[in-house]
């Protein structure tokens, strides 16, 4: 049978009366997906980024509350209608008789390991598939064999379960954990010479994220994974907000361990992960839960945990499909083309700064941080929910108040389901509060780390 080519002549007629009416019966047809990503097939991802018509395709593949406004998708993301529908399935063949059912669906682990490698640029006996981020890390945080007075080099902007990780083991087994400041945002050479100066005979781990889940500050992986194996130091990166974020090869970060939130960018469903964990150093680390003597040198052992939500991992493989049908690339630009809308309205307003890296090349996609000067960030996120509807969670600073450290800003986090209309309205709103001093009623709103988990 011969395969149909499409042109954007006749993507675009197809959704004409008779295709109109094919969209309102299947919006989430990953076939419809797929054939708009012919349709822009020769153009460059920030061509992409621009057109609207293709995008209207990929948002209409979710069922949303447009009620709201969500841009704090750097939390937990929505999964698209293929993966929500697999997700039904696999949970209803499962209940069936989970005896013989259980099996045959775990049975897909090997293949979405072996799709999760090939996409993401690392051996398939790399790949463990996991619960989230925080597990993947967990993982390798507690399976380290670290002896008092043993360092770890982090910073007090990677992420707070991860931080109370290392707390632990501080209490544990007596390690030192040295925690980082730095000013955001922060230079790339910045950050590196920053952990060059603070290593010490006793170094043993660099602990730091990808991208920050804060303000979507960008390490230099490979630069502090190379300087780190130079003096025989292990490299734990917290990818939770980088993987299917924009594009990079896993292996060619040269880190020894890496670990994921699939929930987040790649739009998987809750409880999905990875950790990535370099071939030679898989007989390092112990595995959070006991595994035979003869995993010691497999990646499985990782994976160790029981029971498993089969269902919810195996639906994870539509998520996969569904991303690779539109391109990292691709999600990466629009992502930057969302923000860099808001970032470059406001600029026209002095009171509002931006405490991302907003210039070329681009550090920063999908995750951006904003203030107004003058106002409390927790009152303006309030105001912004009840006066417009939008979503987004306020950032305090850990460190002492007016240091060079110290900060208040915005979270802001789109995706590629979220409308031009709905950052207009994020303009509209921010450039009335950044005129006006006056909040009606603020009511206070529960800021980020202290109280909300982000």
């Amino acid at each position: 049978m011969r395969k149909t080519q499409w042109s954007r002549r006749a993507f675009m007629s197809s959704v004409g009366a008779f295709g109109a009416a094919a969209l309102a019966f299947d919006p989430k047809s990953l076939p419809r997906v797929e054939a708009a990503g012919q349709s822009v097939a020769r153009m460059t991802p920030e061509e992409v980024a621009a057109d609207e018509f293709y995008w209207r395709e990929i948002q209409l593949a979710f069922k949303l509350d447009r009620s709201l406004i969500n841009l704090n998708n750097g939390f937990t993301c929505p999964m698209p209608g293929v993966a929500l529908d697999s997700l039904f399935r696999y949970t209803e063949m499962i209940n069936m008789l989970p005896v013989h059912y259980q099996g045959m669906v775990a049975g897909n682990s090997e293949t979405l390991r072996r799709r999760m490698a090939n996409e993401f640029g690392c051996d398939i006996e790399e790949m463990a598939l996991t619960r989230g981020a925080s597990e993947a890390l967990q993982i390798v945080q507690n399976g380290i064999d670290l002896e008092a007075g043993d360092e770890v080099i982090t910073t007090e902007q990677d992420y707070p379960r991860m931080l109370t990780t290392w707390d632990q083991r501080m209490r544990r087994d007596g390690i030192k954990v040295t925690r980082l400041q730095f000013p955001v945002p922060a230079t790339q050479d910045f950050l590196y010479n920053m952990f060059e100066k603070a290593v010490s005979p006793r170094t043993k781990v660099f602990h730091f994220t990808h991208i920050t889940n804060l303000t979507g500050q960008l390490f230099p992986v490979q630069r502090l994974s190379r300087l780190a194996r130079s003096k025989g130091i292990v490299t734990i990166v917290d990818g939770a907000h980088a993987l299917g974020h924009f594009p990079f090869k896993l292996r060619d970060l040269e880190c020894d361990a890496y670990g994921v939130s699939l929930h987040k960018w790649l739009l998987a469903p809750i409880g999905n992960g990875c950790l990535y964990v370099r071939k030679e150093m898989i007989p390092r680390f112990w595995p959070l839960q006991a595994a035979p003597e003869q995993q010691d040198n497999n990646i499985r052992k990782f994976e160790s945990i029981g029971t498993h939500p089969w269902a919810i991992r195996a639906a994870m493989g539509e998520s996969l499909a569904f991303h690779q049908a539109i391109g990292t690339a691709r999600i990466a630009a629009r992502l930057r083309y969302l923000n860099m809308r808001w970032v470059d309205a406001l600029r026209s307003y002095p009171r509002s700064k931006v405490l991302s890296e907003t210039g070329e090349p681009p550090q920063a996609w999908g995750v951006m941080a904003v203030f107004i000067d003058g106002l409390d960030v927790r009152e303006l996120a309030g105001w912004l929910r009840r006066n417009y509807r939008i979503v987004v969670v306020p950032l305090v600073g850990g460190a002492p108040p007016n240091s060079v450290f110290d900060y208040q800003a915005l979270r802001v986090s789109p995706n590629i389901y979220t409308t031009l209309e709905e950052i207009d309205t994020f303009i509209e709103a921010m450039a009335r509060a950044a005129k006006e001093d006056y909040l009606d009623e603020p009511e206070p709103v529960p800021a980020y780390p202290a109280d909300v988990t982000v």
